[in-house]
């Protein structure tokens, strides 16, 4: 009760502090009309608070308010594991995708998570089966297509892993740019990463978006790509390498025309 009428009093003092004085010709402050009363507080519901949270990035208070639904939902138990998939507690995420699985078996979204936990832990035969589901529930998920295209990649299966990428852009061609907060993408390492990069800067030039497609041929270069053949030779850059900004890319890298 104290503390309480404690924290009242210092809302009061700040209010009072913060409204401006008013000084009649005598030095005294005016009369004022009683004040309105407080508008009434809206509070959001757990989830909401917890999606915003995950939204942020705070994942332990997003945690802890999921946790405060006491019916929760396949839809909670696999926000619950994205939060803890990115504090890497990648079995405690999995129990939880299993627990949104075993409510709702059809889950595309918590496949693909379930998919990313065993890429995380370099199972990629077995993150492959679970995007692969995945995409059988909602084919046109193209999120789901650029983790396919990575486990493939990791796999050095790389024609498939092009062709997934090349059905990714098709569904979405900023794919690559932008990130669902329902799903958890993979990442690969730096030298699988480059040869995905190409890919998608071959399918940026192909589209006629060449400043997207120097972006992507540079990152592939900065991770260590060095097929200078594929660079100067390959037929889909053909255009990409008359414009001033592949002269300039080529200058900055070091690589000559042949």
């Amino acid at each position: 009760m104290i503390r309480c009428l404690m924290e009242a009093a210092r809302i009061s003092l700040v209010a009072a502090m913060a409204a401006p004085a008013l000084i009649t010709a005598h030095g005294a402050a005016p009369q004022m009309s009683p004040a309105a009363p407080p508008s009434t507080v809206i509070a959001l519901p757990p989830e909401t608070l917890g999606d915003l949270a995950l939204a942020r990035q705070e994942y332990i208070q997003a945690i802890a308010d999921y946790e405060q639904i006491p019916h929760k939902s396949a839809a909670v138990w696999n926000k619950i594991g994205i939060a803890y998939h990115h504090l890497f507690a990648y079995k405690i995420a999995r129990i939880d995708y299993e627990h949104a699985l075993r409510m709702r078996p059809d889950f595309p979204q918590a496949l693909n998570n379930l998919g990313a936990v065993y890429y995380a832990k370099k199972k990629y035969g077995k993150a492959e089966k679970y995007y692969r589901k995945s995409l059988s529930l909602d084919p046109n998920d193209a999120a789901v297509y650029s983790n396919l295209a990575v486990a493939y990649f990791a796999q050095a299966k790389v024609p498939q892993g092009v062709e997934a990428i090349r059905a990714a852009f098709d569904l979405d061609p900023n794919i690559f740019s932008t990130d669902s907060p329902q799903l958890v993408s993979s990442a690969l390492p730096a030298r699988e990463r480059a040869e995905q990069d190409f890919c998608v800067a071959r399918l940026f030039a192909q589209a006629g978006n060449f400043r997207e497609a120097i972006n992507y041929l540079r990152r592939a270069l900065n991770e260590g790509f060095t097929d200078q053949k594929k660079i100067l030779q390959d037929h889909t850059l053909a255009s990409l390498r008359a414009t001033p900004e592949f002269a300039a890319l080529m200058s900055e890298q070091k690589l000559q025309k042949r």
